[in-house]
């Protein structure tokens, strides 16, 4: 520092600038007292801890009273000689005493104002004095206060200005923050909206933005931020998962939904989870149409109107109910509304679930495949196909009109035909396969089964008009033909339905056990209509019998078939024995004409051959034994009266045949024989001509035999009784030979040999023939009648083949 004669302010100049602090003075660079350089001693500093414990409180500060040299040597000097410390040390002395002669000089050059400095000095000791006596000792106190005061109060206003400017600061800090990360700050209001108008793809693509730009984020208010937005993320991801689930499904939107979970990170597996529960839904509504429909069953026909209240669980159902709804006329079955709508389920919802998992297999959903889930996928289809199986084979499975039978299977195979498109497992459309089978096979009985049903009714339909057909030799009612007809619809629409093999389907009647249920069938056919020719053969009228009933001798009265018929049963049920004749008739044409016709028609539409048949040879149809029971009904109402009236009428008036009665003519009991066969003869003519040989063969062999026995039981013949006993056997035997079997000519032979020969010989012989003669030209109508049949067909049906007659 340089010296100066005046006074000079030594202090530093402080800046009393209000609001503002003073700044710390420079450091003063103070120069080394020894003259020596620290620069070596800088690199290594002695520490601090040693030089406090060698010397306690004291420094190495030159201006402090508490300075110790050794302190400061030890400080500055410790890597300095001794040389060099004692070079130092002459050098402080010279400079000490050079500044000891300087200030003598100094004052001696500058007297005069060192005085008036004294002076002044002395002045101001006296006017401090003054003040001391007149304001005390400290007079700036109260200044002093009111400074501080002030300052206090200037600090407040300040400090108030200063925090509203700093909040003023901080608000324009954040506003200008807010600004520039608006899209940050805004983004949970945005999402919350979005969400509700459903813009989730725009929500997905702020939230990857945000995620990108602040994922990383430190700052607090940004975490905060991240934080709200991903509780609504979470919220999203929650909507989503119950719109995953919600029903009914559309696969593009369950894509969808799958999309935006992936690309939300969602936990778990999306696609997964929407295969679980599309299955799930598929399940429940198969067993919702099983407890609707069928809790509705026993009720079904009383209340058609609950059918159309039941749960549609598709569009094309609901489409059905409406159908339905709207024809008053309709009564659907509540279980073949039930195969419908499991047939709509199936066919609109499990194509999308094999879909979406075929998606979710090949990567086409955006996630991890697992693999190991393909086993369980397979199963869940095959559970869903299976428990669909299982429900419309409980469905079909009872008593169903055929008609509604095939309806079901219509609608089977058209949703059958729709999974085959689709490439599931051979596993699963197995299932749909072997069932689609089954009810094929149930089909085609059922339709036989409805069809014998028809057959026992067609009993209802007979009208007792005989049409006699071309090539026939008879008349046969309408109902023969009537029975093929049914059989061949009901073999037409069988094989148009359920034995034509769709898409995928296995023929049917290929194995013995279903060519066994055919054969069953077809003969159930054959035993209906033999019921029902039964029972029409035994209907005939007990009242029109008792009119034409033969048993009464006709000598009594007029031949029964020549009788008035103007009654009141006239246009009814015909007599017993028309009936059992039409329904031999009917018998004979079904066996010999309807039955070939069926088998080969049946075996041309590709049906197995009745033929081969088990127990085919053995009466398969029970039409020979019907036939055998009718003819012999009808044999013993019409032979037993006609056999019982000869021996009344060959002792009637008590002639014997030991009189000597001049024989004129044959004997009226061989006359009513004769008038008897002629009535029978036009009644089977009138039915069939055909039976004629059948039904006389058993009356002429019936009435040989009578014959026979009452010859054998005469005791005595006369002359005359021998002729006329010869030439009434004789005549018989000529005239009912045509009909005649073995058995009856032996009869007869064996009257004649009962009979005496002629006495007289030669002249008796020459007596019979002469009778016979007579006798034959006088009865040549009646002989005509049972010795030449015409040709019924030639002379009837050449002219009007379509003619019928009415009985």
């Amino acid at each position: 520092m340089k010296e100066s004669a005046v006074w000079v302010e030594e202090a530093p100049i402080q800046s009393f600038v209000w609001g503002r602090h003073a700044l710390s003075p420079t450091n003063y660079q103070q120069e080394d007292p020894l003259g020596l350089s620290v620069e070596g001693n800088d690199n290594k500093k002695f520490p601090e801890d040693e030089l406090s414990e060698l010397f306690g409180e004291s420094n190495g500060e030159l201006t402090s009273d508490k300075f110790h040299p050794g302190w400061f040597l030890l400080q500055h000097h410790h890597g300095t000689t001794l040389d060099d410390l004692k070079a130092g040390l002459a050098y402080l002395r010279r400079k000490v005493n050079t500044q000891k002669e300087g200030q003598l000089s100094f004052l001696k050059a500058n007297v005069g104002a060192v005085m008036e400095q004294l002076e002044t000095i002395v002045v101001l000791k006296e006017q401090f004095e003054a003040d001391v006596k007149k304001f005390g000792h400290n007079p700036t106190e109260k200044l002093e206060d009111a400074i501080r005061t002030s300052m206090i109060e200037a600090n407040k206003l300040f400090d108030d200005v200063l925090t509203r400017r700093d909040r003023a600061d901080a608000t324009r800090s954040a506003l200008s923050l807010m600004h520039r990360y608006k899209f940050l700050f805004c983004m949970p209001v945005n999402i919350e909206k979005n969400i509700k108008r459903g813009n989730y793809d725009l929500v997905i693509n702020d939230y990857a933005r945000v995620k990108n730009l602040f994922g990383n984020t430190d700052v607090e208010i940004f975490k905060k931020i991240l934080t709200e937005i991903e509780n609504k993320i979470e919220m999203l991801r929650n909507i989503l998962r119950k719109k995953l689930k919600e029903t009914p499904f559309v696969i593009e939107t369950q894509k969808k939904i799958i999309r935006n979970l992936v690309n939300l990170e969602a936990e778990g597996d999306p696609a997964w989870d929407a295969i679980i529960a599309h299955a799930s839904f598929l399940d429940n509504n198969i067993a919702n149409c099983l407890q609707d429909y069928f809790g509705s069953d026993s009720g079904a026909n009383d209340d058609p109107s609950r059918t159309m209240r039941l749960n549609n669980t598709t569009p094309s159902s609901t489409d059905r109910q409406k159908f339905y709804r709207n024809d008053a006329n309709c009564n659907v079955p509540t279980r073949v509304l039930c195969v419908e709508a499991i047939c709509d389920v199936i066919a609109e919802q499990l194509p999308d679930l094999w879909r979406l998992g075929q998606s979710y297999f090949t990567g086409q959903l955006h996630v991890a495949v697992d693999t190991e889930k393909q086993i369980l996928f397979k199963n869940l289809v095959l559970s869903c196909i299976q428990h669909a199986s299982d429900a419309m084979h409980e469905s079909c499975s009872t008593n169903i009109v055929p008609a509604w039978l095939l309806h079901n299977l219509r609608c089977i195979r058209q949703m059958y035909a729709a999974l085959i498109h689709l490439d599931l497992p051979s596993e699963a459309l197995d299932i749909f396969g072997k069932f689609l089978f089954d009810l094929r096979l149930q089909c085609l009985m059922s339709l036989f089964n409805q069809t014998a049903e028809n057959i026992n009714g067609l009993q209802r339909k007979e009208t007792w008009q005989l049409e006699y057909l071309p090539n026939e030799n008879g008349g046969i009612t309408k109902l023969p033909c009537l029975f093929e007809e049914m059989i061949m619809e009901v073999s037409d629409l069988a094989r148009e339905t359920a034995i034509a093999c769709g898409p995928r389907e296995g023929r049917l009647l290929e194995s013995p056990i279903q060519q066994a249920m055919y054969y069953n069938a077809i003969k159930n056919l054959f035993v209906s209509f033999t019921r029902c020719l039964q029972h029409l053969a035994f209907s005939g009228s007990e009242e029109a019998a008792d009119e034409d009933d033969p048993s009464v001798s006709q000598l009594v009265g007029s031949p029964a078939c020549y009788r008035s018929r103007d009654n009141k049963h006239r246009g009814t049920t015909p007599t017993w024995e028309k009936c059992l004749l039409i329904s031999l008739s009917n018998i004979r044409y079904t066996l010999n004409t309807v039955l070939p016709r069926v088998i080969n028609s049946l075996k041309t539409r590709g049906y197995p051959d009745l033929t081969i048949a088990e127990g085919w040879r053995s009466d398969w149809t029970q039409l020979e034994t019907l036939d055998s029971a009718v003819l012999d009904a009808y044999l013993e109402r019409r032979c037993d009266p006609l056999v019982g009236t000869i021996e009344p009428s060959m002792y009637l008036g008590g002639l014997e045949w030991d009189s000597d009665v001049e024989p004129t003519h044959i004997r009226p009991y061989a006359q009513e024989v004769l008038a008897n066969l002629i009535a029978v003869h036009a009644e089977v003519t009138r039915v069939s001509p055909g039976l004629l040989k059948r039904v006389l063969s058993h009356i002429v062999e019936t009435i040989a035999e009578e014959l026979a026995r009452l010859m054998s039981c005469v005791t005595q013949f006369g002359i005359s009784g021998i002729i006329q006993a010869r030439c009434d056997i004789i005549l018989l035997r000529n005239v009912l030979s045509i009909y005649s079997t073995e058995r009856a000519k032996n009869f007869f032979e064996e009257a004649l040999d009962a009979i005496p020969s002629p006495i007289n010989g030669d002249i008796d012989a020459s007596r019979i023939e002469a009778l016979l003669s007579k006798v034959t030209s006088s009865m040549q109508l009646q002989i005509r009648c049972l010795t030449e049949r015409p040709d019924f067909n030639e002379k009837i049906l050449h002219k009007d083949p379509n003619r019928t007659t009415v009985i």
